[in-house]
C-alpha cells in the first residue's frame, strides 16, 4: 500500500485522483527488482510529458511530481523561494523548504500576475546556476547522460547540453538532440504518442557512449551566466521570450545580447 501511494500520488500523479496507471503494477510484481529501476529518471520523463500536455490550450491542470518541480524552482530561482530550515546534509533537500500559505481569490490572481512579471523581468543574475556546486556531475555521472529517459510507454528526450551553466560551463548552442521518428497528437485531448526507434531503448545502459564530454563541448565559465553571443538569437527562434501576452501590456523590446538577459526558464528543466 505504501508503494502504491508513493508512486501513484507522489512520483506519477495523474488527474484520476484515486486511481493508478496500470503500468505501475508491472514494476511492483517483483519487489526484489524495485531497486533495479531508475525511478528518478522515470519520474522526470513522466513530468516532462505532463509539462508538455499542460502547455496545450485546453489543459486545466498539471500532473507529475510537482514536489520535484517546486524544489527545482526554489533551488535555481531565489526570487521565488520560501523560508528554509537548516537540515543535515543527508536529509532530502526538498524537505528543507517551508511551504508558504498561499492566498485565494483576488489576492491569488494578483500574486500570479506578479509572478509573471517577475519571470518576464528575470535576468541571469537572478538565477542560481550551480545550486549543487560546480562539480555535482562528478558525484552523479548520470546527470551527463544524453538521450531518451523513460517511464513505461513514455519516453522524453534529455540533453544536458541545453543548460551547460548548471555544470559551471559556458552555454553554447546545443547540438541536435536524438528525436523520435514519429509522433501523433489527437485532435482533442491533451495526450500525445511518441514513437522511438527500437535501438533507442538501449541507450540508457550504454553510459560510456552516451555521456556528454563537458570539456569537449564547452569551457568552464568565468562568470556563472556566461554564454556564446549567438546563443540568445538561437534561443529566441525556439521559444517565447515573454510569459505575459503582448496585449496585456506594453510591447516588450527584443532582448540584447548581454549577460543580464536570460530566457532559459524552460530549458533549465534539463537537470
Amino acid at each position: 500500500c505504501y508503494l502504491f501511494v508513493l508512486l501513484g500520488s507522489t512520483l506519477f500523479v495523474d488527474k484520476s485522483r484515486d486511481r493508478l496507471r496500470p503500468a505501475i503494477n508491472l514494476f511492483l510484481k517483483d519487489h526484489r527488482r524495485l531497486t533495479d529501476y531508475a525511478w528518478g529518471a522515470g519520474a522526470l520523463a513522466y513530468l516532462y510529458r505532463q509539462l508538455g500536455a499542460a502547455t496545450r490550450a485546453g489543459s486545466k491542470g498539471l500532473c507529475g511530481c510537482l514536489t520535484l518541480l517546486q524544489a527545482w524552482i526554489y533551488e535555481y530561482f531565489p526570487l521565488f523561494r520560501p523560508s528554509q530550515l537548516p537540515q543535515s546534509p543527508d536529509a532530502p533537500r526538498a524537505s528543507s523548504w517551508i511551504s508558504p500559505c498561499l492566498p485565494g481569490g483576488d489576492e491569488a490572481r494578483q500574486r500570479l500576475a506578479r509572478y509573471r512579471q517577475l519571470l518576464d523581468e528575470l535576468s541571469a543574475d537572478d538565477v542560481t546556476w550551480t545550486p549543487y556546486g560546480r562539480d555535482g556531475h562528478t558525484d552523479i555521472p548520470r546527470s551527463l547522460y544524453t538521450g531518451p529517459i523513460r517511464f513505461s510507454d513514455i519516453a522524453e528526450g534529455y540533453d544536458p547540453s541545453l543548460c551547460l551553466r548548471q555544470f559551471g560551463y559556458r552555454q553554447i548552442i546545443p547540438r541536435a538532440m536524438t528525436v523520435p521518428h514519429d509522433q501523433y497528437r489527437p485532435a482533442s485531448g491533451s495526450s500525445y504518442i511518441v514513437f522511438w526507434d527500437p535501438w533507442v531503448n538501449q541507450l540508457w545502459d550504454n553510459v560510456a557512449a552516451r555521456r556528454l564530454d563537458l570539456d569537449f563541448a564547452s569551457r568552464p565559465c568565468k562568470q556563472p551566466s556566461e554564454i556564446v553571443e549567438e546563443y540568445v538569437d538561437w534561443f529566441l527562434t525556439r521559444s517565447h521570450p515573454r510569459i505575459t501576452h503582448p496585449t496585456d501590456g506594453e510591447p516588450q523590446p527584443r532582448p540584447q545580447l548581454v549577460h543580464q538577459v536570460s530566457y532559459d526558464f524552460l530549458l533549465l528543466f534539463q537537470i
